[in-house]
């Protein structure tokens, strides 16, 4: 049996194994108590950077701006005197993107060394720096941070011209899988004479990762907002052809006339126009411009302005189409164009003067005859010199009645199926041929081609503007 002595060894050693075990129990507990603590330190930043950052994307009439807002946070929580965020572009360079406080330059200056603040930041922000080149080029490079608590015992420091004393540094590649997408960087202590601490270190390589975060939700901002001006201005450009385009069609004791246009996008290149010149004469156009979208709608308006602007002025479709095409070489790029279909309607004299510069041709219907394809020769406008653009033919006739005169653009004839057959001419001129025999009043006409065209195409796409002009004579 063991004695008193022994018995109360083991009572001792088992009491100091229990008290060395609660000890490091509580070290651990005390441990995991503070990483709880940090983290939910770190999670409260997060918290507070997402809301200031949400805030000041609120807030500020520039989305890029926001990162200057991010700069001066992140200033705040590190405790530097000033902080940069440079962002890497599609071209491999850094730039300054947001800054806080007076920033140094931190590139070798080639020139004249700036003194005013103004004037430093204005350089930093239109410097741009090589991946590899000088302390935030070789970060990036690396995608290593960088700590320099005494900045004027750096050598790489001490080579820098720059008028704002450097006394530390602390700066952390920004990452998102693993790529760098800048580099932040901060400058000296807001405490004077103390330099960075390690811990002021560890909060900027954390807050690093946040700044990425900022940086995307700037760019998808920046993508709605690009977005939104793009939709404002199409909804701008889509207002404007609509207020140029007629809404009432010539109805009188010796002709009616309906007009139809379908954009392939949101604006049209295609345009049509009844310009009365007197009280017994009416110009009827139908334009396409080259190409489709916007710049095609602005080549529409130029030349629709340009007919406007010059009818009255010419007695004969020839002159009056010189005119406009030297007006067009002159204003427009190379390899852009206009053709023209017009069709001057005297009602005094009951003539039909017809001509075109490089459109497609007339449809006329007369009763009793077969349909007629008008064909007057005649450039597109706006493709030759003054010089050597040539003439334009034109053909005039009497009109009689239940005549009737289709003019269309391409977008109709070269309308594609689902096997990329196009509707045709020959299929136009059946149709319209049927709603003349038919008697239509010209809207209705319109009405059936349109429904041919549609049910031919079916859920093809739309590959070119449309746009029709009937014209029926009494």
């Amino acid at each position: 049996m063991p004695s008193d002595k022994t018995i109360l060894f083991f009572l001792l050693l088992g009491a100091a194994v229990l008290g060395a075990y609660a000890f490091a129990l509580r070290r651990r507990v005390m441990s995991i108590k503070r990483a709880f603590n940090d983290q939910m330190h770190k999670n409260k930043e997060i918290e507070n950077f997402l809301s200031i950052f949400s805030n000041s994307i609120k807030t500020v009439d520039e989305i890029e701006s926001s990162l200057n807002l991010t700069a001066r946070y992140v200033s705040d929580l590190v405790g530097v005197s000033s902080l940069c965020i440079f962002t890497l572009d599609e071209d491999n360079h850094l730039k300054a993107a947001g800054i806080s406080g007076a920033f140094p330059p931190l590139q070798k200056s080639t020139g004249y060394v700036l003194t005013k603040p103004k004037y430093i930041l204005e350089s930093i922000r239109r410097e741009k720096i090589k991946v590899g080149e000088g302390l935030i080029g070789e970060i990036a490079l690396t995608k290593e941070p960088l700590y320099i608590p005494d900045a004027q015992k750096d050598q790489r420091i001490m080579e820098l011209d720059t008028a704002i004393k450097i006394e530390g540094i602390v700066a952390a590649p920004m990452l998102k899988d693993g790529k760098v997408t800048g580099v932040i960087c901060g400058v000296n202590n807001r405490r004077d004479g103390v330099q960075i601490s390690p811990e002021q270190f560890a909060t900027l390589k954390f807050i690093a990762s946040q700044v990425v975060l900022a940086q995307d939700i700037v760019r998808i901002y920046s993508d709605l907002s690009r977005q939104q001006r793009i939709k404002q201005e199409i909804d701008f450009a889509k207002q404007i052809q609509n207020s140029l385009l007629p809404h009432e069609f010539p109805e009188n004791e010796s002709f009616s006339a309906h007009a139809f246009t379908k954009p392939a996008k949101e604006v049209s290149g295609d345009f049509y126009d009844f310009v009365p010149i007197d009280q017994h004469r009416t110009l009827i156009v139908v334009g396409d411009a080259c190409g489709k979208g916007i710049p095609a709608c602005m080549l529409m308006a130029m030349a629709r302005s340009f007919i406007r602007a010059s009818a009255e002025r010419f007695a004969n479709l020839n002159d009056l189409l010189k005119e406009l095409s030297k007006n067009l070489y002159r204003d427009i790029a190379d390899e852009r164009f206009v053709t023209l279909a017009c069709c001057l309607v005297d009602t005094r004299e009951r003539t039909v003067e017809l001509a075109r510069a490089g459109h497609t041709e007339f449809f006329v219907h007369v009763p009793a005859h077969k349909l007629r394809r008008i064909c007057p020769d005649g450039s597109a406008l706006g493709i030759f010199p003054p010089d050597i653009a040539g003439e334009f033919d034109s053909i005039k006739f009497f009109f009689q009645e239940e005549m009737n005169i289709l003019i269309f653009t391409d977008g109709i004839t070269e309308a594609l199926d689902a096997s990329e057959q196009e509707y045709g001419i020959d299929r136009l001129s059946r149709t319209f041929t049927s709603s003349c025999e038919s008697m239509m009043p010209p809207a209705q006409t319109i009405e059936s081609i349109i429904r041919s065209v549609d049910a031919f195409t079916g859920n093809t796409p739309q590959s070119d503007d449309q746009t029709l002009v009937s014209i029926k004579f009494k």
